[in-house]
C-alpha cells in the first residue's frame, strides 16, 4: 500500500485512557484480526476508528471532486477540530517552522533520519512482515514490488515532513484513502500495515526506539489511516472504485510518444489540470499516473499523451501494444493543478515533455468558460522532434488572442526551459503552473520564486506522486 492521515479520536495522549488507543467505535472483527504479534497486541492499539468499507465488490456509482475534511493532525495537547480547510497544492514547509514541531512529529522526523541510511532495508522488512503474517494481503499487490516499495518510502517521508501541516497532509491522505479503494483495501487492512510498519522501524531504529517513539508512531499512524479510511468510505457513496475504460484512438505521434483516447463505462467526473491511475490488462495490479489531455468533453471521451520510457511496463504497453478496443481501468482523478475561476489573473504555464499535456486542458479550460484573461504558456523539449503536440498548441494560439505559446528548445536556447520565464514578464499578476518531470518541476518552483511569485501562487501536483512522465 502506498501510505498515509487522520483526525484524532479525542486527541488524547499515549498514556491509555479514552486516548489515540481506544477508537470511539469498536469496528467488527474480521477474521485473524486480533492475531497477537511478538511485541504485543499492536494490531488492537492501531485499530482505527470509523466505519469497515464494504467488500471491494461492490461499487456504487458516483463522484470524483475531493471532499474537504476538518481532520487534525495529532497534538500532544487536546484541541478543537479546526474548520474544513481549503484544499490547495502540496507545497514543501517551510524550514523556519521546524522551531514549532510538535513532540510527536520530532520523534517521527527523528526515525526517519535514523532509518534513512537503511530504507531499502527497512521497506522490504516491512513487506516480509506483512506478507508472513497476514498472506491473504499479498493478492492486493503487484506481483514486482521494486515500484511499490519506492512509493511506500515515499508517502511516508511525505507524511514524516508535513505532520504538522494539516493543510497539505490531509489532502493529500484524502487522495490516497479514496485512490487505495482501486486496489481493494479495506478499513481492517489497515491495523495489519501498522502493526509491520511500526515492527519494521522499531527494528531499523532501534538505537533511537523506544515507548515515546512507538506512542508517537501509533497514534500518527491511527489518525494518518482514520483519515485514508474516512475519505474512501465518503467516496463510495459517490464514485465506483474505479472504471472500465476502452481505446477508441492510438496516435503514435513519435516513436516513443502515443495520444491515446478512451470512452470510460459510465460518466468519469474530473477537472482540467488534473490527473488519473491507470492500470493495463498486460500488467494487472500495477497502475500509473497520467494527466488528462484535454478539459472535460462533451462526449465524455478521454485523452492521456504517454512517453514509453526504458523499462516502464505500463507506458511500452499504452504506446506500443494498445490498440482500439483494448479495455484499462481508471481510478478516481485526482491533482489540484486546476484553474481558480473566481479570479481574472492570469496563467503563466511552464510544460515539459509530456507535461504539457495538463496545460493544454487549462487552455482549454479557460476557453470553454468564454474567459479572456491572458494566458502564457511556455512548452520545452530537448530537440525540435520532441515538440510532439505543438501544432495543436500553435492552433489554440491562433484562435485565442489571448493567448500566447513560446516553444523553449534545450539544443538551441542557451537557457532552460524554467530560466527561459525570466527574460519576460513581469508576472506579478499571474498564477503559475508547472508540469513535467520532477527534475524540471523543483527547478521551474524555485524560479517562479527567485522572480518574485509567492508560494500560493505556483501549482503543481506533488513531485511525490508524480508519474507524470512516465513509470
Amino acid at each position: 500500500m502506498d501510505a498515509p492521515t487522520t483526525t484524532s479520536a479525542d486527541n488524547g495522549t499515549s498514556g491509555g485512557g479514552s486516548g489515540w488507543f481506544t477508537p470511539h467505535t469498536q469496528p467488527a472483527a474480521t477474521p485473524g484480526s486480533e492475531q497477537e504479534t511478538a511485541d504485543g497486541n499492536r494490531l488492537a492499539a492501531l485499530r482505527p476508528v470509523g466505519r469497515t468499507t464494504p467488500d471491494a465488490d461492490a461499487f456504487p456509482p458516483a463522484q470524483s471532486t475531493p471532499t474537504s475534511a476538518s481532520h487534525e493532525i495529532p497534538a500532544p495537547a487536546p484541541a478543537e477540530p479546526p474548520p474544513p480547510e481549503p484544499r490547495v497544492p502540496p507545497q514543501r514547509s517551510n524550514p523556519a517552522q521546524a522551531q514549532e514541531a510538535s513532540p510527536d512529529a520530532i520523534l517521527i522526523r527523528r526515525t526517519m533520519a535514523e532509518v534513512a541510511p537503511v530504507a531499502g532495508k527497512v521497506t522490504s522488512y516491512f513487506y516480509a512482515l506483512l506478507f508472513v503474517r497476514h498472506p491473504d494481503l499479498r493478492s492486493l499487490f503487484p506481483a514486482a514490488m521494486d515500484t511499490q516499495r519506492d512509493r511506500l518510502l515515499k508517502a511516508l517521508l511525505t507524511a514524516a515532513e508535513h505532520i504538522d501541516n494539516t493543510r497539505v497532509l490531509v489532502d493529500y491522505l484524502q487522495n490516497l484513502g479514496r485512490g487505495h479503494r482501486k486496489y481493494g483495501t479495506r478499513a481492517e487492512h489497515y491495523p495489519a500495515v501498522g502493526e509491520c510498519l511500526i515492527g519494521a522501524l522499531s527494528k531499523y531504529a532501534e538505537r533511537i526506539w523506544g515507548p515515546e517513539f512507538e506512542a508517537a508512531w501509533v497514534r500518527a499512524y491511527t489518525t494518518i489511516s482514520q483519515v485514508m479510511i474516512d475519505a474512501a468510505a465518503a467516496d463510495e457513496l459517490r464514485a465506483p472504485a474505479w472504471w472500465y475504460a476502452e481505446v477508441v484512438s492510438h496516435d503514435l505521434r513519435t516513436p516513443d510518444v502515443a495520444v491515446v483516447t478512451v470512452r470510460p463505462d459510465q460518466p468519469y467526473p474530473f477537472l482540467a489540470g488534473q490527473y488519473t491511475s491507470l492500470e493495463t490488462p498486460w500488467w494487472p495490479r500495477i497502475w500509473r499516473h497520467y494527466s488528462f489531455a484535454s478539459a472535460p468533453r462533451a462526449d465524455g471521451l478521454l485523452s492521456f499523451h504517454v512517453k514509453a520510457v526504458p523499462a516502464g511496463w505500463v507506458s511500452n504497453a499504452l504506446v506500443q501494444r494498445a490498440r482500439p478496443g483494448d479495455i484499462l481501468r481508471l481510478g478516481p482523478a485526482a491533482g489540484s493543478m486546476t484553474v481558480d475561476h473566481t479570479t481574472d489573473s492570469g496563467l503563466l504555464c511552464l510544460g515539459g515533455g509530456t507535461g504539457i499535456a495538463p496545460i493544454k486542458a487549462l487552455v482549454e479550460d479557460v476557453a470553454d468558460r468564454g474567459e479572456r484573461r491572458p494566458v502564457e504558456v511556455f512548452y520545452g523539449a530537448r530537440t525540435d522532434y520532441d515538440l510532439y503536440d505543438i501544432d495543436t498548441m500553435l492552433r489554440l494560439q491562433q484562435s485565442h488572442p489571448w493567448l500566447s505559446v513560446r516553444a523553449i528548445i534545450d539544443q538551441q536556447a542557451r537557457v532552460q526551459l524554467p530560466d527561459a520565464i525570466r527574460q519576460y514578464g513581469p508576472w506579478n499578476e499571474y498564477d503559475a503552473f508547472v508540469s513535467g518531470p520532477p527534475g524540471m518541476i523543483r527547478s521551474g518552483v524555485h524560479a517562479l520564486r527567485d522572480i518574485g511569485i509567492p508560494s500560493e501562487r505556483i501549482r503543481h501536483d506533488s513531485v511525490e506522486e508524480l508519474v507524470v512522465v512516465g513509470d
